[in-house]
């Protein structure tokens, strides 16, 4: 009865806006004052009571610092931390690390900026479109490859209220080849692509050289992919761009997950690292949080592939490989060695805070 109370009396703060935002606000200012080592406040006590106050239906708005507004579906962990950044409003949706070096490297100091980027898994466009808006200007182009329906859509509305024609929204799911069919199996971010009969639940596969090639596009300045596992089939999907030499080859940024990829012995010695040092690639861990939260000043904090610290549950993070290093000179980079990828507020500073520290 107590249980059935509690989430009626959620349900009634979540159907009023200004009730809900009171009851955000006052929930971030308890993660704030609480001592709680150990424990993931977020996850294990403020984040359920948020999740409460809305449906997998429910279309949120938030508008970012930068004037960038996103209209996204209520189904996730990236949901749930943009409603509840801190800022109110923040500079980026997801990812703040991952959300800065993608713009970067989209303004490409060392190429003149992107004219194309490829992007599988854009999601509702937390990335693309910021992405889009940096390379506008000069003529450039995202294509961007999400099956899920649903999340497809919300693409295309934030493309719309961000005034941007410079998004190609695609179905098709990324892959070593063009004739497979697939289908998403779980929900939402979590779903991961697997093999299946044609039928109304699937859809097709494509390279990225394939579809570049039928595009009439012929230079790759910026691969971004996070598709659940299958980003070692859309590298290789990609050679002959990733053959290309210095100045010429697309600059990547990449997923890489304990479920999908075997690293018992070093991430250097992982097939996807594999094949882009085959290619002449530098590839670098990139320092995160797996949330919105405020990193404003700190510099982004990469970690050569042969000295980072994996230990810990199955988990996740980003990966960018360039073949000019140079892009990372200057004061907003930091080579950092023997820590983790994973910002985690709640785990050891030394191994998982910014070398400088929150």
């Amino acid at each position: 009865m107590a249980n059935e109370k509690a989430l009626e009396a959620l349900s009634r703060i979540g159907e009023t806006p200004d009730w809900r935002a009171a009851f955000i606000r006052q929930l971030i200012a308890f993660e704030g004052q609480i001592q709680a080592p150990g424990v993931d406040v977020r996850e294990e006590l403020t984040g359920p009571l948020v999740d409460a106050l809305y449906d997998d239906d429910a279309v949120v708005r938030k508008t970012l610092s930068t004037g960038v507004t996103f209209e996204f579906l209520y189904r996730s962990k990236i949901a749930r931390d943009f409603v509840m950044s801190q800022p109110e409003a923040p500079d980026h949706a997801w990812e703040p690390m991952t959300s800065r070096i993608l713009v970067d490297l989209a303004r490409g100091k060392t190429r003149g900026g992107a004219r194309n980027v490829v992007i599988g898994g854009a999601y509702f466009g937390d990335h693309a479109v910021l992405i889009a808006r940096q390379i506008a200007g000069n003529g450039g182009v995202v294509h961007a490859f999400e099956p899920n329906n649903d999340q497809r859509g919300m693409l295309m509305k934030n493309a719309e209220l961000n005034g941007l024609t410079n998004i190609k929204p695609r179905s098709e799911g990324l892959w070593h080849d063009s004739s497979t069919n697939l289908k998403l199996v779980g929900f939402d971010s979590f779903a991961s692509a697997e093999v299946a009969e044609a039928g109304d639940d699937t859809f097709k596969t494509v390279t990225i050289a394939d579809y570049l090639k039928a595009s009439g596009v012929e230079v790759l300045d910026l691969i971004v992919l996070d598709i659940e596992g299958a980003e070692l089939g859309a590298l290789k999907g990609a050679e002959p761009f990733l053959a290309q030499p210095k100045g010429q080859a697309p600059d990547i940024l990449f997923e890489v997950h304990r479920h999908y990829v075997d690293w018992s012995n070093g991430l250097a010695n992982t097939d996807i690292v594999k094949l882009l040092t085959g290619h002449g690639y530098t590839v670098f861990a990139l320092r995160d949080f797996n949330s919105n939260y405020d990193l404003a000043g700190k510099p982004v904090e990469l970690i050569p592939v042969d000295d980072v610290y994996l230990e810990g549950p199955p988990h996740g993070f980003n990966m960018v490989a360039v073949k000019d290093t140079a892009v990372f000179d200057g004061p907003g980079y930091s080579i950092v060695k023997g820590v983790s990828p994973k910002y985690l507020r709640h785990k050891d500073p030394k191994l998982h805070h910014p070398v400088g520290g929150l």
